[in-house]
């Protein structure tokens, strides 16, 4: 594997707070890589960071496929293969399931109506709304909202894509369900993906690799069974936020 996004010495204050301090790892192709760390540990500043939503301090080198994309608007950074999700369900209010998939692939196929409604139903398809093209996003359910999340980014035909706790308000079925729509994705697509999430065991199975963070800062890398068994990682994460047992079956 080569690697697709290289972090080094990324930072970012806002006024007296520290939110990301000298985060450096890499992303090889291909991987699933999670982003673990309780609230406010920097995963979501992370993620702004990245697509360009805003600017690291000073000194940062963020390249992702052998560009720099420190100081790129978030559109530019996005046309270059960075596809990215919300915590909160952000549909386009107004229009329809399809609708929405096509708009995330205007950039993609700017000329071809034609094929964009192509793109658009196929992953529609692919993540369970088929049948769903012309019903208006505002009556669907939080669980296809998720799914149209993950089609609306695809859509851009993403080398990099960025889930940002896609699990959240939803049940068991559900996870267990988005979970293996994400491993299909991964798999059918070719895709590279980065996962933020809190619910531990879901994630554990989905990454290969793991990085935690604490007060913005990277504190372990490695295996999901090793992280789970970090030190810090526990004192950071497991043994402040998640019950013991929920730790162990992770584990």
């Amino acid at each position: 594997m080569s690697t697709l996004l290289d972090l080094a010495n990324v930072n970012k204050h806002f006024g007296g707070l520290h939110a990301v301090r000298n985060v450096t790892f890499s992303v090889q192709r291909g991987e699933v890589v999670g982003i673990l760390g309780p609230n406010g540990a920097g995963k979501t500043t992370l993620y702004n960071l990245l697509t360009g939503f805003i600017r690291p301090d000073a000194g940062a080198r963020i390249v992702f496929d052998g560009r720099d994309v420190v100081g790129m608007p978030p559109h530019r950074v996005a046309a270059l293969g960075i596809s990215r999700t919300f915590q909160l369900c952000r549909p386009f209010v107004g229009m329809s399931v399809l609708e929405n998939v096509i708009v995330g692939g205007l950039g993609t196929h700017r000329h071809d109506g034609a094929a964009l409604d192509e793109r658009a139903r196929s992953l529609l398809g692919q993540v369970g709304l088929a049948g769903k093209e012309a019903t208006p996003v505002e009556v669907l359910s939080y669980g296809d909202q998720r799914r149209l999340e993950i089609a609306r980014a695809l859509a851009a035909r993403p080398k990099l894509l960025l889930l940002d706790e896609p699990f959240a308000g939803l049940g068991s079925g559900e996870i267990a369900d988005l979970s293996a729509l994400i491993r299909q994705v991964h798999a059918a697509e070719g895709l590279t993906v980065v996962l933020i999430e809190h619910k531990l065991r879901e994630f554990m199975r989905l990454v290969d690799r793991v990085v935690a963070l604490d007060f913005g800062e990277v504190i372990a890398q490695g295996l999901p069974e090793d992280i789970v068994r970090h030190p810090a990682v526990i004192e950071a994460y497991i043994g402040r936020d998640v019950p013991e047992t929920e730790a162990a079956h992770a584990a």
